[in-house]
């Protein structure tokens, strides 16, 4: 049986990924910092930026413990050693063009992002971090998609959905904006935000 982990992530889609891979688990809502969530440092790589953060959520999360952090209340459901149990990071990255689509601030701006997407193919990075026992081990899924020409109709109509809110790129692949994708090479989980592929070899790994 899988190991007992903590997600290091509020995404209903990523604990849908580790149920889908019978990964026993428990989510962590570890306190956002201050200002910018996120924020890409000048001139910095798309693809440095997604192992970045996936890392500093990583990070976060075992500091946060190890100050006393924990969750109120406390799910009877744990098992009685879970502070030591590892912390899955994750940090998707939807890039066209070299540029970093986030998520959308607003409906304009998620307008916008579908458009710049529209008939064009992009990549989406997601990474994944394991912090264990002190040590942090990672691996990066690489998708390309491509999505077919959207009309202003199609557009006004997926962002009145409310979906494009809170996901990278302004869509969930899982969601309504399948019907957009022509081709995709790569993670369909890993564009939903957890490669279940990597994430699985990862625990794969753990000595014991």
């Amino acid at each position: 049986m899988p190991p007992f982990i903590l997600l290091a992530s509020a995404s209903p889609r990523r604990h849908d990924i580790l149920d889908q891979l019978a990964i026993p688990h428990g989510i962590l809502r570890v306190p956002a910092p201050d200002g910018e969530d996120e924020p890409r440092l000048p001139g910095e790589p798309a693809a440095d930026y997604v192992r970045r953060t996936a890392r500093d959520k990583a990070e976060r999360a075992v500091a946060w413990l190890a100050s006393g952090g924990r969750p109120d209340p406390l799910p009877e459901a744990w098992p009685a050693g879970w502070r030591e149990a590892p912390i899955l990071g994750a940090d998707t990255t939807v890039i066209l063009d070299g540029e970093v689509l986030g998520k959308p601030r607003d409906a304009a701006d998620a307008a916008g992002m579908l458009r710049r997407l529209s008939g064009q193919e992009h990549a989406v990075h997601t990474a994944v971090v394991l912090a264990d026992g002190g040590r942090f081990h990672e691996a990066v899924s690489i998708s390309t998609v491509r999505f077919q020409p959207l009309t202003d109709t199609d557009i006004a109509a997926y962002v009145a959905s409310g979906e494009p809110f809170g996901k990278a790129g302004g869509y969930a692949i899982q969601g309504r904006a399948a019907a957009f994708v022509v081709h995709l090479s790569g993670s369909h989980s890993g564009v939903m935000g957890l490669p279940a592929h990597e994430t699985a070899r990862l625990l794969a790994r753990r000595p014991g």
